[in-house]
């Protein structure tokens, strides 16, 4: 079973849904906002106060990104939060540093470099932890619509970071003038949100409302809803995909990546041999992996192999609902990964270190260990249906 939980908010539409997969039963989270996501912090890169009013002047603390990326790498918080963390700011710093020509690292943060913005933008991320939750859906963003006066001058809304980090992402109808949905709004949908589209098959629990301080054309109001996913469904889900061609990489160096790629909460990871320019064979190397880690695996790339630069795309995948079944061998037990579609059975593979182990405790060829957990899978399968089949009568 998947727990979903929904909220709704003025003039702003974003729906997240994420998983736990740490558990058996997959925490969901389902995030409605009517009109945009809205972070009152703004930035400025060397204190220009972009996405700031003219008209307001406040003194705030200003940060360099690469300040507030060290005080969360070395700060205590669990490491998932770091990592959610630790996106939403670079993914915030990439695109500031992209509009204002410079490098990330060198991007100045006003407001949202303020403590207290900091804990917010963690608290986001804390939250989702404490929920148990690892994978968010969203809907359609509205931005707003209008023009915003800005140190640099009078702006169509969504401002240049805003529009920059939405890249990718669908924008939907705005029915509010103004501003919904901040750069750190938008850095928030850019770094977690695994995949964009409607709430379905969620049963509701609980459901918790809060309310807003400013006025749009619709209520500025958050609703929650807490419920539960049908888990035999499978699912459409985003996936991000890093890709580079090498040419000039041993071996032993791209399997040593291949590790450090895993280690780092990569999907999946793999070589294909391509033709390269200048008549050269080489190795693409493709990395699978949810939003929320694209720029620590890009980070392993940039360092640990020869590329000059790493291609970045977003791909949908349809997948199983997965469960795990233990089952009884010859050999021993044998753990089975299951996958499901509408409660029916379409796939079954026995998990390989179990069948290693027994194959060198028992002295006997990998594949008989294998085909006999199939054998044994096959078997409880049939008697299960029989019983069914029985139950029904």
């Amino acid at each position: 079973m998947n727990q979903y939980i929904v909220e709704q908010e003025q003039g702003r539409k974003h729906q997240h849904r994420l998983s736990h997969g740490d558990r058996s039963a997959h925490q969901h989270v389902h995030i409605q906002d009517r009109g945009g996501i809205h972070h009152h912090a703004h930035h400025s890169v060397h204190g220009d106060d972009v996405g700031e009013p003219l008209s307001v002047h406040h003194h705030h603390e200003h940060r360099k990104a690469a300040t507030i990326l060290e005080m969360i790498r070395e700060s205590e918080l669990p490491e998932r939060v770091k990592a959610r963390s630790l996106a939403i700011f670079e993914v915030i710093a990439q695109a500031e540093g992209k509009i204002h020509g410079i490098s990330p690292a060198e991007v100045h943060f006003h407001e949202v470099g303020a403590m207290d913005s900091i804990i917010d933008t963690i608290g986001i991320c804390l939250g989702l932890e404490s929920l148990g939750v690892d994978q968010l859906i969203a809907s359609p963003v509205p931005t707003g619509y209008g023009k915003l006066r800005m140190a640099h001058g009078l702006y169509p809304i969504p401002a240049p970071a805003t529009a920059e980090l939405l890249r990718g992402i669908p924008l939907a109808r705005s029915h509010s003038e103004g501003e919904l949905t901040t750069p750190t709004g938008a850095g928030v949908l850019k770094a977690l949100v695994g995949q964009f589209g409607p709430l379905e098959h969620i049963m509701v629990e609980k459901i918790g409302y809060g309310a807003g301080t400013k006025d749009f054309a619709v209520p500025n109001v958050i609703r929650v809803l807490l419920g539960e996913a049908k888990a035999e469904e499978s699912t459409r889900e985003i996936v991000h995909v890093l890709e580079t061609q090498l040419d000039d990489c041993t071996a032993e160096s791209l399997g040593y990546v291949m590790e450090r790629l895993f280690a780092g909460g990569a999907l999946d990871v793999y070589f294909t041999g391509v033709q390269m320019k200048k008549h050269r064979p080489g190795t693409l190397l493709t990395v699978l992996c949810q939003p929320e880690l694209t720029s620590r695996l890009e980070e392993i790339l940039l360092v640990e192999t020869t590329t000059f630069g790493v291609r970045h795309s977003v791909w949908t995948r349809r997948v199983l609902a997965r469960e795990f079944v233990e089952t009884e061998t010859p050999f021993g037990k044998i753990r089975l990964k299951v996958g499901k579609s509408g409660g029916d059975v379409l796939q079954s593979t026995p998990e390989y270190e179990d069948v290693a182990r027994l194959a060198r405790e028992k002295n006997v060829p990998f594949h008989e260990v294998y085909r006999a957990a199939l054998n044994e899978n096959k078997t409880m399968s049939y008697s299960n249906k029989n019983q069914s089949s029985s139950d029904s009568c």
